[in-house]
C-alpha cells in the first residue's frame, strides 16, 4: 500500500493489492523463500545483520539494522539508537528509486523529529563501490564463462517520469540517459546505466544489462531480465555469469529468481551453465570501503 511502491490514488492501490496481490502473491513468495531458507532464516535478514555487526566492529559506531518493510522495522531500529542524537542513515541501495530510497527516508524522518539526521548518498559510480564488485565478479567467473549479464531490479517506466524533478526529461528521447541533466540526480535507469558502464570496462568480457521482477502489465524498464537470459541461450552462448548490482546483500531476487529460476530458464533455451555472481554481502574488501565511507565527518553527508 506505499505510495511509492503502487503509485496510484489509495482507492485504486487499494484494490490492486486486495484483488490481485494479497489472493496470490503470499502463497507464491512462501514456495520462493522455502528454496532459498537457511538455518539462520532469512538470508536478507541474516545477511544485512551481519553487514552492521562487521561495520559496527571496524568503526565503533553503533550499527543497527531496520527494514523499510518486515523486522526488525524502521522503528525497531531507531529505538536502539534512542540514546543518540545524531544518526546516520545508510539506505544499501546503491541506486535512487522512489520505491526505496525516498519512501525509506520519508518514514525515518517521521519517526525521528527530535534527532540530527544524515544520509549517504545513493553510491551507484563511486570507485569503491566499482571496485568491491568487479573484484567479486572477477573471483567467481570461471574461465567458461562467455557472457557476463547485469541484472538490476526493474521499476515500471512511470517511476521514472514521477522522480524526474525537470518533469520533462525522463525517458523523452533515445539518449535521456546520456544527456547531462538534474534528472539524473533521482534518475534510476541512468544510474543503473552508469554502473553498468563502469563495471563493464573492468571486466574482460561481454556485457549486457538488463531489469527483473517486474510485476503486472504496466511498461516496465527494458530489456527483462528474463527475456536476456533466453536470447543469450537461444544465440549460442552456452555459460553465462550473471550480478545483480542493486542488491548489496542476497535475497529473494538474487538467489530464487535469478539463481535458480533463471539458471532454469537459461538451460531449458539451450544453455548449459548460469552462475549467479554473490551478492558483496560482507566480503571483506566490501566491509572495509563500507566502513571508510561511514567514519567520514558528518559534515560529509546531506543533512534530513
Amino acid at each position: 500500500m506505499d505510495r511509492h511502491v503502487i503509485d496510484l490514488p489509495w482507492i485504486l492501490r487499494r484494490i490492486i493489492v486486495s484483488a490481485f496481490v494479497l489472493p496470490r502473491r503470499p502463497k507464491r513468495s512462501a514456495l520462493a523463500y522455502e528454496a532459498i531458507w537457511e538455518d539462520t532464516g532469512s538470508p536478507l535478514v541474516s545477511n544485512t545483520k551481519n553487514l552492521a555487526e562487521n561495520i559496527q566492529k571496524l568503526t565503533g559506531i553503533p550499527t543497527v539494522v531496520g527494514m523499510r518493510y518486515g523486522s526488525p522495522s524502521l522503528s525497531d531500529a531507531l529505538n536502539e539508537l534512542k540514546l543518540c542524537d545524531e544518526i546516520l542513515l545508510v539506505p544499501l541501495y546503491p541506486q535512487y528509486a522512489n520505491s526505496t530510497r525516498k519512501t525509506t527516508i520519508e518514514k525515518v524522518r517521521s519517526l525521528s523529529h527530535d534527532k540530527n539526521l544524515y544520509l549517504l548518498a545513493p553510491y551507484y559510480s563511486h570507485p569503491d563501490y566499482i571496485e568491491a564488485m568487479t573484484t567479486q565478479i572477477k573471483n567467481h567467473i570461471t574461465p567458461n564463462t562467455e557472457h557476463l549479464l547485469l541484472s538490476f531490479h526493474g521499476l515500471p517506466e512511470r517511476h521514472l517520469t514521477k522522480a524526474d524533478p525537470t518533469g520533462h526529461h525522463c525517458l523523452q528521447s533515445n539518449n535521456c540517459c546520456s544527456t547531462h541533466s538534474k534528472a539524473h540526480d533521482t534518475c534510476y535507469r541512468h544510474q543503473c546505466l552508469e554502473t553498468a558502464r563502469f563495471i563493464s570496462e573492468k571486466i574482460q568480457l561481454p556485457t549486457s544489462l538488463s531489469f527483473q521482477s517486474r510485476l503486472g502489465k504496466l511498461p516496465w524498464l527494458k530489456p527483462y531480465t528474463d527475456d536476456e537470459i533466453k536470447r543469450l541461450a537461444k544465440s549460442g552462448i552456452h555459460n553465462i555469469a550473471v550480478a545483480c548490482p542493486a542488491f548489496a546483500v542476497d535475497n529473494l531476487e538474487t538467489l530464487e529468481e535469478i539463481g535458480i529460476r533463471g539458471r532454469e530458464l537459461f538451460i531449458h533455451a539451450g544453455g548449459t551453465e548460469l552462475k549467479l555472481i554473490p551478492s558483496l554481502n560482507n566480503e571483506p574488501h566490501w566491509v572495509s570501503f563500507f566502513a571508510d565511507w561511514l567514519k567520514q565527518p558528518v559534515e560529509n553527508f546531506e543533512t534530513l
